[in-house]
């Protein structure tokens, strides 16, 4: 009697672990998350900087929906003209999605929305000119450089 039981508890619990396998879904490198913004974003906000975003389109993998428009979305500015040693081009990345009320990190390509207008010896040297900002609903895509799984 005991051994049915036993046999009976490990295929409850195998059935339940090959469920909750089916249920996690892996985005792969290369997908594009394209997203707007839900903040302004300036180049001369310090690096380091969050900001907020929302999926604009449904991300699909295979033909299954794993991202609906209007997922929440946060990242960071990688680098901007905050600092006036080290003048950069304003660039961002994503770093994590909202999924079921949990943040789950990513990692993406690098974004550089619009670039400023460039003197001829500010380009040779990297350095910028002007200020970008950039206003709530700004488009904007990226790529997963890692999978992800959800």
């Amino acid at each position: 009697m005991i051994p049915n039981k036993l046999i009976t508890l490990i295929a409850i619990t195998c059935a339940c672990v090959a469920a909750s396998s089916l249920n996690a879904a892996t985005m792969p490198a290369g997908t594009t998350l394209n997203v707007s913004t839900a903040s302004s974003i300036s180049s001369q906000d310090p690096a380091g900087r969050s900001f907020a975003a929302k999926i604009d389109q449904d991300v699909g993998v295979k033909g299954t929906v794993l991202l609906k428009a209007g997922t929440k979305a946060f990242g960071k500015i990688k680098s901007s003209r905050a600092n006036p040693r080290k003048s950069e081009p304003l660039t961002l990345e994503l770093t994590s999605i909202s999924v079921n009320g949990r943040n789950v990190a990513v990692k993406t390509n690098s974004f550089q929305p619009g670039s400023s207008p460039r003197t001829g010896r500010q380009a040779q040297f990297g350095h910028t000119a002007g200020t970008l900002v950039i206003t709530p609903g700004t488009k904007m895509q990226f790529q997963l450089i890692q999978p992800v799984s959800l």
